[in-house]
């Protein structure tokens, strides 16, 4: 897959099939991954907790809060959660300005591997971070940045052209989940100098 295609078929994913795993393997691969991708200063301020095992699973899904333009869903059911998380965590002494930009790029290299690998994924902001922090007995020294997701795809996402400037994502009839996009005319701007 090139490099568009990968980024074209990075969808937010929401819905995965519970029966199809992720290796322990796979998930250390894609956090090699991050150690190649841009950081601020170099200073690398990321960390990261992985879970691939039913049980703790269960633990991190209800801190998590799905798809908040979608307000009659409260997120997948039984057979469509997510079989592995992969938890970014900042090193309070090192964090600094930057430290989101730094996970946006990792988050981005993540997904993008997991695509290249046939999975897929969602970022996930909206997290209890305390209740988390208690599950996994965090030290003070580390602080939680955000969830990725991750499973094998169980729902169609499909991109298509904004209109209205109405940027919310949502789902059909038939649970297909549309996302506008702005067209490339709109988010080009001309240098007048």
């Amino acid at each position: 897959m090139n490099l568009q295609s990968l980024i074209q078929n990075n969808r937010s994913y929401r819905r995965f099939d519970a029966n199809t795993n992720i290796s322990e393997q796979i998930l250390l691969e894609l956090i090699d991954l991050t150690r190649y991708t841009s950081s601020a200063r170099n200073a690398q301020p990321l960390r990261y907790i992985i879970s691939n095992e039913k049980e703790k699973n269960d633990l991190i899904f209800p801190t998590l809060a799905w798809a908040g333009y979608l307000n009659d869903w409260d997120g997948p059911k039984e057979s469509e959660r997510p079989v592995a998380y992969i938890i970014v965590l900042a090193e309070t002494e090192l964090k600094g300005s930057f430290t989101l930009f730094d996970a946006g790029l990792a988050t981005q290299s993540i997904l993008l591997g997991a695509v290249e690998r046939g999975f897929g994924g969602c970022i996930i902001g909206a997290v209890n971070k305390e209740k988390l922090r208690e599950i996994l007995d965090l030290e003070n020294s580390l602080e939680i940045v955000c969830v990725i997701a991750l499973g094998k795809p169980a729902e169609k996402v499909v991109v298509e052209e904004m209109k209205n400037n109405d940027f919310k994502y949502w789902r059909d009839d038939k649970g297909t989940h549309h996302v506008p996009k702005r067209s490339l005319n709109d988010i080009l701007r001309d240098l007048d100098c």
